[in-house]
């Protein structure tokens, strides 16, 4: 699944190429599923709220997009917002592309110069936008992303997420106070809670813990305050990394270009299994352990 490194790339390309254009069009072919009702209310999944939805949108300018926790708000200049969660395998990308009437495809067009956007991973359109002479796509394999719109102003009180790590009022007392209302469950397990803290999933804990030389199982309420800093230091450090390298495609995820990202290249505990740790001076060989349904990789000799 995208993680904050990955949808914040994906909001920066967005506010790079559709930022102050007009959405003319929109097209799904999921509308004829049944409505999916969760935190995100209403989605495209609907046939009958695409109609509202397509309604709300079409004619309204771009302002902005945001990232918050793992979504995407696509401020509009009617007050309302596009809500994205790309969920495990979404992605957005930006160009021009046509619409195969007898496959009911949209392909890239010919005269598109952007071979990025013709990756096999990057076919799975299920959600189109026309923004002036081109398309904002949603490719999505599995077909769990979500897309629907809210009025600008109530995201605040629909959204109940933990804080983000990267502002500056993510301070050391307030990661500390966030990790110790869970005292008794596994760091690990904490790191992913998005009502604790914003953003962070599989990959990112991983790196994180590796970083800062915390076991993934220790408890929260045994983890000592030179090694709670050390963690908080560490979050920070690995997330600006994940935004540097474009994000992580050790999976299905690319950027509004098509593009892949390059942190996968720079793991050093994230399905690294088997190998020796990159840690200078450590003897350690990188392990995985079944964790809650999913895995948590981790070096056995320096993370304690």
């Amino acid at each position: 699944m995208p993680e904050l490194p990955e949808v914040q790339t994906t909001v920066n390309g967005l506010n790079n190429t559709v930022k102050g254009k007009t959405i003319t069009d929109v097209w799904t072919d999921i509308a004829v599923k049944s409505p999916t009702l969760s935190h995100h209310k209403q989605s495209t999944k609907s046939s009958s709220f695409f109609a509202t939805f397509k309604k709300t949108i079409v004619g309204a300018k771009i302002l902005s997009a945001e990232r918050r926790a793992k979504n995407i708000f696509i401020h509009l200049s009617n007050k309302q917002s596009i809500w994205i969660h790309m969920k495990m395998t979404g992605h957005m990308m930006y160009g021009t592309y046509v619409f195969d009437t007898k496959t009911k495809q949209w392909t890239p067009a010919h005269e598109e110069k952007n071979d990025a956007l013709r990756d096999p991973f990057n076919k799975y359109l299920h959600t189109v936008f026309t923004v002036g002479d081109k398309q904002l796509v949603l490719s999505d394999v599995r077909k769990f992303a979500k897309v629907t719109i809210v009025p600008t102003d109530s995201i605040d009180e629909i959204l109940k997420v933990g804080p983000e790590p990267l502002t500056k009022e993510f301070t050391l007392q307030v990661c500390t106070d966030q990790f110790l209302k869970r005292p008794a469950r596994a760091i690990k397990e904490v790191l992913l809670d998005q009502k604790i803290i914003s953003g962070i999933g599989n990959i990112y804990s991983d790196e994180a813990l590796w970083l800062a030389g915390i076991h993934p199982l220790r408890k929260v309420r045994d983890i000592t305050k030179t090694e709670m800093k050390k963690l908080y230091e560490s979050i920070k450090i690995v997330l600006e990394k994940g935004i540097n390298f474009g994000g992580d495609s050790t999976s299905d995820y690319r950027d509004i270009n098509g593009e892949r990202g390059e942190f996968q290249a720079a793991h050093n505990a994230y399905r690294m299994t088997g190998k020796p740790c990159k840690k200078r001076g450590c003897s350690g060989v990188i392990a995985r352990i079944a964790f809650n349904g999913r895995g948590a990789h981790f070096c056995p000799v320096h993370q304690i």
